[in-house]
């Protein structure tokens, strides 16, 4: 069964402004790098929008209304914070990169395909139930999960993310939920200064390592190892939805650990042993950080080339 690739040109539209860390080039690159001869057994597709209704799975109506309400003139933005701005493209993107995620649980949840990546921005796992932050404005792995539950009746969803910053959105919007598991490993001390592992969540349905400035790629395959996977192997998910961020790596200006890519292709293959072993094998993954554009476009790349084995 194929791998699914999906993307969306409107997700190149978003420009948060000159110099802005997350900007279009990104996804230049990844999509770039998805065209090498390897990768031709890709199955792509468009992103759709999502429904607001699809997006008040993790979020109220009236802040999906509110974000997709902002369409500044074209060559306008509208700065959200500090570093989260909007220009007549982002709406857009937002409900397109949140609509991949929606797609990619249709496709993977029956049975069309294996398993999927979407090679989408904006991120999403800084979003917040009622607030976008840290350049996110929908949790598009939260709204995965959700609709997995509740268009195909799955049961447990499990959400790994690897960025180097902690997925506070994530976690705000699912830490009350049993049936939803969050594992994150993230740099400590970093933006945005949540995800300590006393945070456990409602159900213990929480499991955050930290790392310090300068851990090694070894580090990085430890706390997985010993602490996050064994506690997603106890949790038994009936799908992985994965926040794929790339900004842990030796080269990210943004962050100070030392992941490169084995370090990257080990851990999918560690998910996708416990996919395969708990849920068919069924993942989903989600692009979000990652800010050296050759080692995001590197590390995406080594991160698909497992996805499509088996």
């Amino acid at each position: 069964m194929t791998t699914l690739l999906l993307t969306h040109s409107a997700c190149l539209e978003h420009d948060a402004g000159e110099y802005h860390p997350e900007c279009p080039d990104r996804l230049r690159h990844v999509l770039r790098a998805l065209e090498a001869e390897e990768f031709a057994g890709l199955r792509r597709a468009e992103a759709p929008l999502a429904t607001p209704e699809q997006l008040a799975l993790a979020h109220p109506p009236d802040y999906v209304s509110a974000i997709l309400g902002i369409r500044p003139a074209a060559g306008e933005r509208v700065q959200i914070d500090g570093d989260t701005a909007m220009n007549h493209a982002t709406a857009e993107a937002a409900q397109r990169a949140a609509g991949a995620a929606v797609a990619a649980v249709d496709a993977v949840c029956g049975g069309t395909a294996r398993r999927a990546f979407c090679a989408t921005r904006p991120p999403g796992h800084h979003a917040e139930p009622s607030r976008p932050m840290g350049f996110c404005f929908f949790a598009n792995a939260v709204v995965a999960a959700r609709h997995a539950q509740k268009a195909h009746g799955v049961g447990r969803v499990a959400i790994l993310d690897f960025d180097v910053h902690h997925g506070n959105g994530t976690q705000a919007c699912m830490e009350d939920d049993p049936t939803l598991f969050y594992a994150s490993s993230h740099q400590w001390p970093l933006y945005p200064g949540t995800g300590h592992p006393k945070e456990r969540g409602a159900a213990g349905n929480v499991c955050n390592a930290i790392l310090p400035p300068g851990a090694s790629g070894a580090a990085f395959r430890a706390c997985w190892e010993t602490m996050l996977l064994p506690a997603l192997r106890a949790f038994a998910p009936e799908l992985v939805v994965v926040s794929a961020g790339f900004d842990a790596h030796a080269a990210d200006p943004l962050a100070q650990l030392n992941a490169v890519e084995a370090d990257y292709a080990w851990l999918t293959e560690r998910i996708c042993e416990v996919a395969e072993r708990h849920c068919d094998g069924r993942v989903v993954s989600l692009l979000e950080g990652g800010y050296d554009l050759d080692a995001l476009a590197s590390s995406a790349a080594a991160h698909v080339r497992v996805l499509m084995r088996g």
